[in-house]
């Protein structure tokens, strides 16, 4: 917990004390963090997980602290990414997203920017460049929020992919827990829903990757982000299920990559086609598409979806999800919904 409490006062979450040790973790320390977790797109759940150590350790660097640079087999995240991305974009250079990632498109602005100004084209974000960009900010008017989101939603592929060239990843849950009042796994769930849907996509002529069949336990969302890169999958499709200490919250969701700055458009038309499908055709309360900033939703270089079914600790959601109609109708909604997404389209 000393780098938890540490990195939070550093970051202006919560105050120094120096009454109280960096190494506790009290409630003060869990209210910060949650309010951190919010401010990033986490789950705000108050706990120090993988995922959120990782933000923590991204959120201590700032633009120029460091260089900066493309390096395919490692690389660089971090929250002066994210502020160098946005420059850029307020500058007028494509980039698909915010994301903190420097990644190819990254690279290829920053070359493209070096250009412009006279400098060496090394795709090297260092302190000779720093300078150059902080001199064009003071002098040029970026875009605003609209004109930013316009350009992040410039997931042009789509527009040349249909469902019988499509390839699509499922990702359904290896969760053993189970639902309320019942020996139903959220396993049983996912991976059932996923190989309805997958029979569903391959007769429409989809090629379909199982992420269970190259990934055998949950495992880290890095790692199954890197799979669909490495594969070169059109869509994402993660299918899980959510819960609550209470046993009263219940219904499907679905999320998208999104933040202030940016978002991914396709990955918010197919969250909400698919919402509304699935509200359609079952009796799952309708909790809506929302952004986040979830590792498998950020690191996908193409548009990604998770669907929460339902609640493991709600009983109607428990009694729905059992039933083999329900499942079935919620492989076809899935279905139906990227039907729509990559319906031909003229003009």
């Amino acid at each position: 917990m000393l780098e938890v409490r540490s990195r939070l006062v550093q970051l202006g979450f919560m105050p120094a004390n120096t009454e109280v040790g960096f190494d506790i973790f009290d409630d003060e320390c869990e209210q910060a963090l949650r309010v951190f977790q919010q401010s990033r797109g986490l789950t705000v759940d108050g706990i120090a997980g993988p995922q959120t150590m990782r933000r923590l350790d991204e959120a201590r660097w700032n633009l120029g602290d460091r260089v900066l640079s493309f390096t395919p087999s490692h690389l660089i995240h971090g929250e002066d990414v994210a502020q160098l991305q946005q420059r850029l974009l307020e500058l007028g250079f494509t980039l698909d997203r915010v994301d903190g990632v420097f990644g190819r498109n990254t690279d290829t602005a920053v070359r493209e920017f070096q250009r412009n100004v006279g400098l060496d084209v090394d795709g090297i974000a260092g302190p000779e460049f720093f300078r150059a960009l902080n001199r064009l900010i003071r002098t040029v008017s970026g875009g605003n929020q609209e004109h930013l989101r316009e350009l992040a939603m410039s997931d042009s592929v789509m527009r040349r992919t249909t469902l019988d060239s499509a390839v699509i990843l499922i990702d359904p849950s290896a969760a053993t827990r189970t639902f309320s009042h019942t020996d139903l796994s959220e396993s049983f769930v996912c991976n059932d829903i996923a190989n309805r849907l997958e029979g569903l996509l391959l007769t429409a002529g989809a090629q379909v990757i199982l992420a269970r069949a190259q990934i055998a336990h949950d495992g880290d969302e890095r790692e199954r982000a890197a799979l669909a890169n490495d594969q070169k999958v059109d869509l994402v499709i993660s299918l899980r299920c959510d819960s609550a200490s209470s046993n009263l919250p219940q219904g499907v969701a679905t999320y998208y990559f999104g933040h202030e700055f940016s978002r991914s458009a396709t990955g918010m038309r197919l969250a909400e086609l698919i919402q509304e499908e699935i509200t359609r055709a079952t009796q799952l309360l309708d909790c809506r598409s929302h952004p986040k900033t979830w590792d498998l939703l950020r690191l996908t270089r193409m548009p990604a979806v998770r669907v929460e079914v339902g609640y493991i600790s709600n009983e109607h959601d428990a009694m729905h999800l059992g039933n083999e109609v329900v499942r079935d109708n919620v492989a076809h909604a899935i279905s139906a919904a990227i039907t729509r997404l990559l319906a031909p389209r003229i003009g």
